[in-house]
């Protein structure tokens, strides 16, 4: 009789707890009254990452600039024309309500590349960077100055790669970001003549995937988008009648397939690439030379054979 008092007793008291709270609960002055659902906490959203794009005057890094802020992005804009920069701001500004700040910058320069480099390594606002900055070859290689390759790889290759190296090591540490190169299919395409300029949109590809193994596992994204010919002023400034090409590819199709690709989170997008199969055989073929490379010694066909005299004997050495 005493063990059930005991456990009725040890029951009533949890009753009398809970009640105790649930009144408590009952008088919280944020409490819905009856009838009505309790007040909802509202959590804003984050703001998306501010996008830096370099080139953003014209053609592509403009429709880059454009999409980005369509999605509310603010926008860094690099670019060596100041009215033209100014020009686009006002215009995406309007538009979008999105913040847009200028950075006047041609990258062949040092105190303009270094200006940049330190723009994203200190903007923690910055989550994106759009590498689209390049010029074209006019000519071939024997028609080329010392002066003209030193730009063309200073701003196709080098300035590239800097600014990517100044601002890698941030998102690496925040685990976040995206690194988009613009590259070009040219550069699987030696035959096409443009030996330089697709020298550096190979170095494009490369530094790409290379980046991609490197810091996607620290959660970094890294895109390299390859266009084939598209319709921008890039052919105008390296001399060329943009209509004597065929074939050229809208740019604002471009960048939007671009974005599809950058949405996916694909480490190479080829838009004008319309048998994606191709770049899956390429890079198989490519894994599998790989694993047939054998460093200790030559292959067979590169083995010294005997020396053999007139008569077709073995020569002999003393």
């Amino acid at each position: 009789m005493i063990f059930i008092i005991k456990h009725l007793t040890h029951w009533m008291m949890i009753v009398i707890i809970e009640a105790f709270f649930t009144t408590r609960l009952l008088q919280r002055p944020d409490t819905a009254e009856p009838g009505k659902h309790p007040p909802q906490k509202v959590v804003p959203m984050s703001k998306p990452p501010t996008v830096l794009i370099t080139g953003a005057s014209s053609g592509i890094g403009a429709n880059y600039a454009e999409r980005f802020a369509q999605r509310g992005h603010d926008l860094v804009l690099v670019a060596r024309d100041t009215a033209r920069l100014e020009a686009l701001a006002a215009r995406l500004g309007a538009r979008n309500g999105v913040a847009i700040d200028l950075l006047p910058a041609d990258l062949t320069q040092p105190a303009d590349l270094a200006a940049v480099e330190a723009r994203l390594r200190d903007d923690a606002r910055i989550g994106i960077l759009v590498n689209n900055a390049g010029m074209a070859q006019s000519g071939g290689f024997v028609q080329q100055t010392a002066e003209s390759i030193e730009r063309l790889i200073a701003l196709n290759t080098t300035a590239l790669a800097r600014l990517a190296g100044a601002v890698a090591p941030r998102f690496a540490r925040t685990g976040t970001g995206a690194i988009v190169n613009i590259g070009s299919v040219v550069g699987f395409a030696p035959e096409f003549g443009m030996s330089i300029y697709g020298a550096t949109k190979a170095f494009v590809l490369f530094l790409s995937q290379g980046l991609s193994l490197e810091l996607s596992p620290m959660g970094v994204y890294v895109q390299a988008v390859l266009p084939a010919a598209t319709r921008t002023e890039i052919w105008e400034r390296a001399g060329i009648d943009v209509n004597s090409l065929s074939e050229l590819m809208d740019v604002g199709d471009l960048v939007d397939a671009a974005l599809v690709g950058f949405d996916r989170r694909e480490a190479v997008t080829i838009p004008p690439l319309h048998v994606a199969g191709r770049w899956d055989a390429l890079d198989g073929a490519r894994q599998g030379l790989l694993s047939d490379i054998r460093q200790t010694q030559p292959a067979e066909r590169y083995q010294p054979q005997p020396r053999t005299g007139q008569t077709g004997q073995h020569m002999t050495h003393a």
